[in-house]
């Protein structure tokens, strides 16, 4: 195998894939890099066995073939090289690969292709495409909402539900919920349910962009990502999501319109006196109005006063201001509608029919 190529571009290949590499991991191929050499193009491939990542790089080899290279010693090897000069990669029979770029040469031992795990093939698989700058708007407005509990672990992911008419994505924690939704046509006879898990979640946030299409293939236990130069297939989080439906509230007719910039920099300073033992925030509404306040034992007080459009009962809820901000930062809306029904019933935040955030009060 043969190739040369920039720096730039063999880093940026190396960065797309390294987040699946287990350093950790008893069997050492997992550390390592799979570089492929094919005809047209180079391949880079590497996976931790729950996920894998390839990312494919437009360079054209002069010798076709392939080598595991230890991930982190590669990588630093490239990064310290020159910007400007061109890097030239070769291995011999015995595994060895040469590094050279201008007058720095670097040998390091591989280990050869057939011992490194194969990733599933997904060509004959259910799919489902969508614009790029969709998925990863759907997945910013529902991640946070993910638990981290590991005890938990059907909750430590999204629950993605395929219709023929919709696809719709799910994150809970058990004290909010957080669901989107696309209006899609997809085969009548198309209908899954599946969960993905954190670590795919954050990688498709690292890899998704604002142009072109991504393809979805799934199986009963994985999940295949196909965006052209970059691929991800991970497995899937086994078991049942909780029935998610019915902790939504009807929509109230009552709404709080507040302007997103001022709820959420009012929040942020209210947040400031709370502490572990005493995280709720208090919240009260009346006409054209909203109170955001929070009193701390031993060390003060604070109260921030925004204008609102507003003509229902007044009342007071206490929320965790962590759960409200998380959304406020994700969402480009200029003004936020709230509802609130009951002092001990869940906030709700909708942006049209599409998006539904459900936050459970907190004493105060």
């Amino acid at each position: 195998m043969k190739f040369a190529t920039t720096k730039d571009i063999l880093l940026k290949g190396i960065q797309s894939v390294q987040s699946a590499i287990n350093t950790k991991s008893s069997l050492p191929i997992l550390s390592n890099i799979l570089v492929e050499a094919t005809a047209d193009n180079l391949i880079l491939t590497t996976t931790d066995l729950d996920i894998g990542i390839v990312s494919t790089i437009p360079v054209k080899p002069s010798i076709a073939g392939a080598i595991t290279i230890p991930a982190k010693k590669f990588s630093d090897i490239i990064k310290e090289l020159p910007d400007s000069e061109a890097i030239s990669i070769s291995v011999k029979k015995n595994n060895l690969v040469t590094i050279d770029c201008e007058k720095s040469s670097f040998k390091i031992m591989g280990l050869p292709k057939e011992e490194f795990p194969q990733l599933p093939e997904f060509k004959d698989k259910d799919s489902v495409t969508l614009q790029q700058k969709k998925l990863r708007a759907m997945l910013k407005l529902t991640s946070f909402a993910i638990s981290h509990d590991e005890t938990r672990y059907v909750l430590n992911g999204i629950l993605v539900v395929i219709k023929p008419t919709f696809i719709r994505l799910v994150a809970t924690d058990g004290r909010r919920l957080a669901m989107m939704e696309d209006k899609i046509q997809l085969p009548k006879t198309l209908e899954r349910k599946f969960i993905i898990p954190t670590k795919t979640i954050n990688e498709l946030d690292r890899t998704l962009g604002d142009d072109g299409e991504v393809k979805i293939f799934f199986s009963d236990n994985q999940i295949f990502f196909d965006t052209g130069s970059t691929r991800i297939v991970s497995r899937l989080i086994e078991g049942e999501f909780p029935n998610y439906e019915q902790v939504i509230p009807k929509e109230s007719k009552d709404k709080i319109a507040v302007p997103r910039a001022k709820f959420l920099a009012a929040i942020k300073r209210v947040a400031l006196f709370t502490n572990p033992e005493s995280m709720a925030v208090k919240v009260d509404v009346a006409r054209d109005k909203v109170v955001l306040s929070k009193s701390a034992p031993y060390l003060g007080e604070a109260r921030v006063e925004i204008e609102a459009d507003y003509k229902g009962k007044e009342m007071s809820v206490g929320f965790n201001p962590d759960y409200l901000t998380d959304h406020l930062k994700c969402t480009d809306q200029e003004t936020i509608y709230l509802e609130l029904v009951d002092p001990d019933k869940p906030g709700v935040i909708r942006i049209g029919s599409e998006y539904v955030y459900v936050v459970l009060p907190m004493q105060i």
